[in-house]
């Protein structure tokens, strides 16, 4: 009776460990599938078009790790070159940043690289707060002021390390002028990437680049590259590069669009958002599959209600966004709203934006009538 018994624990200790063996192990690597992977989010802008502002919206936002305009390096380092050139550069850092890779700022900045090196850190929320800076709580509001006093002196691997506790991994872009360039990434099993093209009323961007001449030389140098021209008509051949890449960027994501764009691309106008700023924070938390928390919604009031006249240009401080987004109207002559019309006409048909055809349109003509509703 005695060996019978053995063979029965013998045949039951081999079944344990059979179950011990092959389903644990199974059961450990169900649990990190099932960890989401993280939503990257690409906002698809060009210069002072209120993407520094929109950028903010998801900044702010304690899921997202957000990044201001990462390839200002590809530029700087590479400025010999044409933006068509560079498109391959810049998509191949903005993918790396989106899986964490910080290695990849090796080839454009110093070995002896800091945190503050990196362009415009400041305006990131996640470099002010832990791990990235201990000073700050992942909940607060952290204005750039704040944290460039406090936080600057925090190594550069502190980018990655923080990188990789986020969700949502965000990145503000001014230096793509065509949507097919992103194709790879969005066909990329790595990635999952939502996309946000932000436009403004090309009358706006024209006034504010007046304003900022000498700030965006040299990107303006890059982005007519061999078409460079001097004189009068030098920043409306700017300006039509920059409406043609909107209308071609809107055409791919909008209109017989490839089966992996479906749900991933989202036109956002400016002009409707400091025009209903929860509303349209909304709709993009939503697309980045994110929650709008009360004391967002808040900070977003806030800061497009404020009394400020935006009169800092690379500023984000509270201010009347509707109205500091209408100010080209009371300081743009008429006949430089002609030739910027003239230059821009595609872009403002497809993205809704009416023509003005005097002087006395351009006082009077209503906000209803100026934008048509998308």
């Amino acid at each position: 009776m005695v060996k019978p018994r053995r063979v029965h624990v013998l045949l039951i200790l081999v079944v344990l460990s059979f179950l011990l063996i092959y389903f644990l192990p199974c059961s450990n690597n169900a649990r990190v599938e099932d960890k989401p992977s993280p939503v990257h989010i690409l906002i698809l802008s060009s210069w002072r078009s209120g993407s520094s502002f929109t950028g903010q919206i998801f900044s702010q936002h304690p899921s997202v790790f957000y990044l201001m305009e990462p390839a200002w390096h590809v530029w700087v380092k590479m400025y010999q070159n044409s933006a068509k050139v560079l498109h391959m550069a810049v998509r191949d850092l903005v993918r790396s940043v989106f899986l964490c890779d910080m290695s990849v700022f090796d080839a454009y900045m110093s070995s002896q690289k800091k945190k503050s090196d990196l362009f415009q850190w400041e305006t990131s929320r996640a470099l002010c707060s832990p791990p990235a800076c201990d000073s700050f709580s992942r909940t607060d509001i952290i204005t750039a002021g704040n944290c460039k006093t406090i936080c600057s002196k925090y190594p550069f691997s502190k980018v990655e390390e923080a990188c990789k506790t986020y969700s949502h991994i965000a990145i503000k872009e001014v230096r793509f002028f065509d949507l097919k360039v992103l194709y790879p990434l969005l066909t990329d099993p790595s990635l999952n990437l939502k996309i946000i093209h932000l436009v403004r009323d090309p009358r706006a961007v024209f006034r504010s680049r007046e304003n900022t001449v000498a700030e965006l030389k040299r990107d303006s140098d890059i982005v007519m590259g061999s078409q460079r021209t001097k004189g009068e008509m030098a920043p409306y051949n700017t300006m039509q590069i920059i409406c043609k890449s909107h209308v071609e960027i809107y055409k791919a994501g909008s209109q017989a669009i490839p089966s992996f764009l479906k749900d991933r691309y989202l036109l956002v106008r400016y002009e409707d958002i400091v025009r209903d700023p929860l509303a349209r924070a909304a709709q993009m938390y939503r697309f980045a599959e994110l929650h709008f928390t009360p004391e967002l919604q808040k900070w977003v009031h806030n800061i497009t209600r404020g009394k400020g006249h935006g009169a800092q240009a690379f500023d984000i401080g509270s201010r009347d966004a509707l109205r500091v987004s209408q100010a080209w109207r009371n300081t743009l002559p008429f006949q430089k709203i002609e030739k910027v019309q003239e230059v821009c006409k595609d872009a403002m048909d497809l993205l809704g934006y009416r023509l003005i055809h005097s002087e006395e349109e351009q006082k009077n003509m209503s906000l209803d009538l100026l934008f048509a509703q998308n």
